[in-house]
């Protein structure tokens, strides 16, 4: 079954966990693929792939479906954070559990997942610091419970995601707020308030999607479950008017170092919290 097909399910029913071959399996446990013979050409090629297990959903019918990402996905991280053409979905008899072979890679540490996402166009001068900091956080050593992606521009992905059961979530982007330039903030918006109509017709445009907007389009789909922070930089200019500018003012960019320690200290906070 493709994600297509599958969209077109109603009354989805996430598990919790299912019993495959004698062995409990759950969220984040890895699996090898064997799709049934006579399986369409995208499925034959998939073979004997090892894959991770990114959720476990039943039907109207009762009938539990695997969905897994692959583990050599170039777009793997895509799949994670549930994006059609990255997730594949099979029948139990179709996964073979790899219990011990190999360690399982999502939920199973006990950490709270956090998703670390940098919004912004490098063509607008300091609009381009949240992609500024998440380029640089993804060279840190987090585990594997925090994932950082570069969304830049791609602001209705960042919304799918948002949807995701993450335990909290931290968005890096330029925030002007009248305050000296290179100045950074954390704050935690108030999600009871978001749906703001106006808001959301101003997500519609794609260019033009900062925290609050996306926030506000995604509130109006669905529920968001985890509480958000944002992690923001005072700009001090987005580049001429016409043209924009690539790179950081000098004065945002001396701002990158510290407000990766930010996020790094805002991560070990929710992580304590949630060990409460």
């Amino acid at each position: 079954m493709n994600e297509w097909e599958w969209q077109l399910l109603e009354d989805k029913t996430v598990v919790d966990h299912i019993v495959i071959a004698g062995a409990e399996v759950r969220t984040g446990d890895r699996v090898r693929l064997f799709p049934h013979k006579g399986s369409d050409i995208l499925d034959i090629a998939l073979h004997g792939q090892i894959a991770t297990i990114e959720s476990i959903e039943q039907d109207y019918e009762g009938k539990s479906h695997v969905c897994v990402v692959l583990d050599d996905d170039p777009g793997r991280d895509l799949g994670l954070l549930r994006q059609p053409g990255h997730r594949f979905f099979f029948d139990a008899e179709e996964v073979e559990p790899l219990g011990g072979e190999l360690d399982s890679v999502v939920g199973r540490s006990g950490a709270p997942r956090i998703l670390i996402a940098g919004i912004g166009n490098i063509f607008l001068g300091d609009d381009g610091f949240g992609v500024e900091v998440a380029q640089a956080l993804a060279k840190c050593s987090f585990s594997g419970s925090v994932r950082v992606t570069d969304f830049g521009l791609r602001g209705f992905d960042l919304v799918y995601a948002l949807l995701n059961s993450w335990e909290a979530v931290v968005l890096v982007d330029a925030l002007p707020r009248g305050d000296v330039p290179g100045t950074l903030y954390v704050i935690e918006p108030n999600l009871a308030q978001l749906g703001d109509p106006a808001l959301v017709e101003a997500a519609l445009n794609p260019h033009g999607m900062d925290p609050a907007r996306v926030l506000s389009l995604a509130a109006s789909m669905g529920p968001i479950s985890a509480p958000v922070f944002v992690v923001g930089c005072e700009p001090l200019d987005f580049g001429d008017e016409l043209e924009g500018r690539m790179g950081l003012s000098e004065v945002v960019q001396a701002s990158v170092e510290a407000a990766c320690d930010m996020v790094e200290q805002l991560v070990e906070r929710i992580r304590s919290q949630q060990a409460v």
